[in-house]
């Protein structure tokens, strides 16, 4: 059970990822977060030492949180076909994602690039780490007899991420869906060219 301090926190965090997914780390402003969540400076303060803490909670907040997601639309795939096709799936609809604002791995990983070294540390982290998840269950695809060894699993993995995730900016910058669902089905069809 969560304290009461420990409930507002969470809920300026749950309440300040949307801002600053879609306005940036540097586009976001304490006064957003505020005009939001109906709070005072001096309670905001309290959990939070400053805008920097504040954008450092908010992105591991994201980023936690999409990367629990993921792993549940992922888990409930019972084969290593299954599981990637969620994979792709989860990003079907990139006008309408989870988080307002769209991908918030993509949104962080472009605006740290040459300005926040310690947000592109941890979103390095977690684009790694989800690669070599992607790569681990592509591998257990062939062990298991789901997928030819002809299949190269880091390649493929690399691809298929890299095409959503510029899918996604695309999409939303010619609001429509449309091109992701062709992408997808693409992706999915060379998957399948490895199914023996």
């Amino acid at each position: 059970m969560l304290t009461k301090a420990e409930r507002t926190k969470q809920f300026i965090l749950e309440t300040a990822a949307p801002i600053f997914n879609q306005k940036g780390i540097s586009g976001a402003n304490i006064d957003d977060v505020l005009a939001a969540t109906k709070l005072t400076k001096g309670c905001l303060y309290g959990h939070f030492e400053g805008k920097e803490d504040l954008a450092l909670q908010v992105v591991e907040h994201m980023l936690n949180a999409n990367g629990e997601k993921m792993l549940l639309t992922i888990s409930k795939g019972k084969t290593a076909k299954a599981k990637v096709f969620a994979f792709l799936d989860f990003y079907k609809d990139p006008l309408n994602t989870y988080l307002k604002g769209g991908c918030p791995i993509f949104n962080i990983a472009v605006e740290s690039d040459d300005n926040f070294p310690a947000i592109k540390e941890k979103i390095a982290g977690v684009i790694r780490h989800g690669q070599e998840l992607f790569v681990s269950i592509l591998n257990q695809g062939i062990e298991n007899g789901e997928f030819s060894n002809k299949l190269d699993p880091a390649v493929y993995a690399f691809k298929a991420v890299a095409a959503v995730e510029g899918a996604v900016v695309m999409c939303k910058a010619m609001n429509t869906s449309k091109p992701m669902a062709s992408l997808l089905n693409s992706l999915k069809s060379e998957l399948e060219g490895y199914a023996l």
